[in-house]
C-alpha cells in the first residue's frame, strides 16, 4: 500500500487527530503524506510517551530518599513500561498481538495517573508538567488502539 493511502495509519502522522496538522501537532496536514513507520520512535505516541518518561525521572529525583523502593520505583516502572509496550506491540504482525500490548500500555497510563495524585498528595513536588504529558499520551495511545482495532 503506498504511503498516504486510506487505511494505511501510523502514530507519526496519519490518524485523524493524532496526525501532523491534528489538534494536538503544529505540523502542517501536508506531512500526513508521509510513509508509515518504519520504527517504534517514528509513532508521535511514542515520541509522547518517552517524553513522559524523562519528565517522571526528573519530577522522582526530589522525592525523599525513603521512597527510592517505594513510589519512585513504582512510578518509574510503571512510566516505562508505557513507551516500551508501544515499542513491543510496534513489530507485532496480528492486530490481536498489537492491540494486547497497546492495553498493557493504557494500563500503565492509568498505574501511573494514581501515582501523580499520590504524589500530589503527599506533596513530593508538582506532578502538573507529568500529568499533562500523560494526558497527552493517553489521548494518543486511545486514538492509536481505536485505529489497530478497525485496521
Amino acid at each position: 500500500m503506498a504511503a498516504g493511502a486510506p487505511g494505511r495509519h501510523r502514530l507519526t502522522g496519519s490518524l485523524p487527530g493524532i496526525a501532523a496538522g491534528g489538534p494536538m501537532s503544529t505540523q502542517t496536514r501536508t506531512d500526513e503524506r508521509r510513509a508509515p513507520a518504519k520504527s517504534f520512535q517514528d509513532l508521535l505516541v511514542w515520541q509522547k510517551a518517552h517524553a513522559f518518561v524523562l519528565q517522571v525521572y526528573r519530577l522522582t529525583d526530589g522525592f525523599p530518599r525513603h521512597e527510592l523502593f517505594g513510589l519512585t520505583a513504582q512510578l518509574r516502572r510503571a512510566a516505562v513500561s508505557i513507551p516500551a509496550n508501544i515499542a513491543e506491540g510496534f513489530r507485532k504482525r496480528g492486530r490481536p498481538d498489537k492491540v494486547r500490548f497497546l492495553n498493557v500500555a493504557q494500563g500503565s497510563v492509568e498505574e501511573c495517573r494514581y501515582y501523580l495524585i499520590l504524589c500530589r498528595d503527599l506533596q513530593y513536588g508538582d506532578p502538573e508538567e507529568a500529568r499533562g504529558l500523560l494526558q497527552e499520551t493517553s489521548r494518543l495511545l486511545e486514538r492509536y488502539a481505536a485505529a489497530v482495532l478497525r485496521g
